[in-house]
């Protein structure tokens, strides 16, 4: 090879080394950088997302509701008639099966009752569809646009391959899981779980992970914000207790992650990608890790080569933040309120909860019938037990109910419904089974604790 052609090769692979670089960095800044805010420890992306809602102020609302309204009308256009069916950003979009157009139309129509409030008041009440129009949607409104643009730095530069190729050695033993699951979790921690699900997503639609990956990530490694973590402990009046009581959720996650995937349904998952192509049995975390450091590079800077720049970038997210908008936050809206209005208006939690009271005696938690019932409503909504905990005067049972409240991690007002309105391929119920197995796995990991404590 000619000096000048081995000059030329040295100078594409520098340029593509800052290629994997400057973007990757940005995204850790973006999306892994813990920061302090507003009196809480957050993620810049969680910041501007942030700003962006208190900019919309009482505005947020009511366009949450017209973005709903277009995305319902789209989508029956586009389901029924199918106009600019060559058109594939048309097809992603608003193209949907019946049931979930039914969902979108479902929650269009509950925004806008409960914008006007008008209708039967179960529909738009402060504790349904209020609760989730107007404390809810606003932030997933603004998590999503700055998630969903940005997050092709993660994705599209090489830093998952590198992730994934290191931390293998602790991921596959113990979660035989890819090592660059490690970031969805990562960034669902420090931000949002949210953000943790829209990232799982996108990889599981790119064929990173199978569909067993993809289902045990979401429902296992999707974890509530260590600012939401210390909302939750204050509505219960026991923030001098945070330290132990992270821990205990901190534990009892782990605990969790241990177990739940190597049970039923999410051990029936195929591991097989979205397409139905069978997935390679990985030999990585058997390598040394010197060699996984280097493999590792080696991959980042193929797929930094592969990326067709801020173009193509922006573009992406673009694509990523209109999809969440769109197909997400319909159904978000109409899980949400339907899951509320059942909490707030029938005594079928609290039935679902009874089972629970001999285990919390045994456990030797107080005022076990009170506590049974706040177990099963987070199903509904996370804050929700925590509401109810408030009225308990033990605080141990406040303090067991509220961490509970944050490893069941699955809530359909939020988490649940966007797993579901993903391609993600966990259904409803399978996704109540979890929720579940999640309550009687960690229940007597924080009782545990929480004996300890107090």
């Amino acid at each position: 090879m000619s000096n000048d052609a081995l000059a030329a090769d040295a100078t594409k692979r520098k340029s593509s080394i800052w290629k994997f670089i400057i973007p990757s960095l940005l995204g850790l800044l973006l999306f892994m950088t813990p920061v302090a805010y507003d009196g809480s420890v957050t993620i810049p992306v969680a910041v501007l997302a942030g700003i962006f809602k208190s900019l919309l102020g009482d505005k947020a609302p009511l366009i949450v509701t017209g973005l709903i309204c277009v995305a319902a009308t789209l989508s029956v256009v586009t389901t029924f008639f199918r106009p600019l069916h060559d058109n594939k950003l048309i097809k992603t979009l608003f193209l949907t099966s019946y049931p979930w157009l039914v969902m979108r139309v479902l929650g269009a129509v509950f925004a806008v009752m409960t914008i006007s409030e008008v209708g039967p008041g179960m529909i738009w009440h402060e504790y349904t569809g209020a609760l989730v129009l107007k404390d809810l949607m606003p932030t997933l409104l603004a998590v999503f646009l700055f998630a969903g643009l940005l997050l092709p730095l993660l994705l599209d530069f090489g830093l998952l391959e590198l992730t994934g190729s290191l931390m293998s050695k602790i991921m596959r033993p113990l979660f035989n899981l890819p090592g660059r699951s490690a970031i969805d979790c990562t960034t669902s921690w420090l931000g949002d779980g949210t953000v943790g699900v829209m990232l799982t997503s996108q990889q599981y639609e790119q064929k990173m992970y199978t569909k067993r990956e993809a289902a045990v990530i979401a429902t296992t490694f999707s974890a509530v914000s260590i600012s939401f973590a210390l909302v939750v402990i204050a509505q219960v009046k026991l923030e001098h207790l945070f330290i132990p009581f992270y821990l205990a959720v901190s534990l009892a996650g782990f605990v969790a992650a241990l177990i739940i995937p190597r049970l039923p349904p999410l051990r029936w998952k195929a591991n097989q990608y979205d397409d139905g192509t069978e997935a390679e049995n990985c030999e990585l975390a058997k390598k040394p890790l010197s060699e996984l450091f280097t493999l590792g590079i080696r991959q980042a800077i193929a797929r930094a080569e592969k990326s067709k720049g801020f173009k193509a970038v922006l573009a992406d997210g673009s694509k990523n933040a209109a999809e969440m908008v769109f197909c997400v936050l319909p159904v978000v809206m109409a899980i949400g309120t339907i899951a509320l209005m059942i909490a707030e208006n029938t005594s079928f939690f609290s039935i679902l909860g009874a089972p629970y009271v001999p285990l919390l005696e045994l456990l030797h938690i107080p005022e076990a019938t009170k506590a049974s019932e706040t177990l099963v409503v987070g199903f509904a909504d996370m804050f929700i037990p925590s509401i109810m905990a408030a009225s308990i005067e033990s605080e141990m049972t406040r303090f067991v109910i509220a961490a509970v409240s944050i490893t069941q991690l699955i809530y359909l007002s939020e988490v649940g419904a966007l797993i579901l309105g993903s391609k993600i391929p966990v259904n409803i119920f399978e996704l109540f089974i979890i929720f579940i197995l999640r309550t009687l796995i960690t229940l007597p990991v924080i009782a545990g604790v929480a004996h300890l404590v107090f």
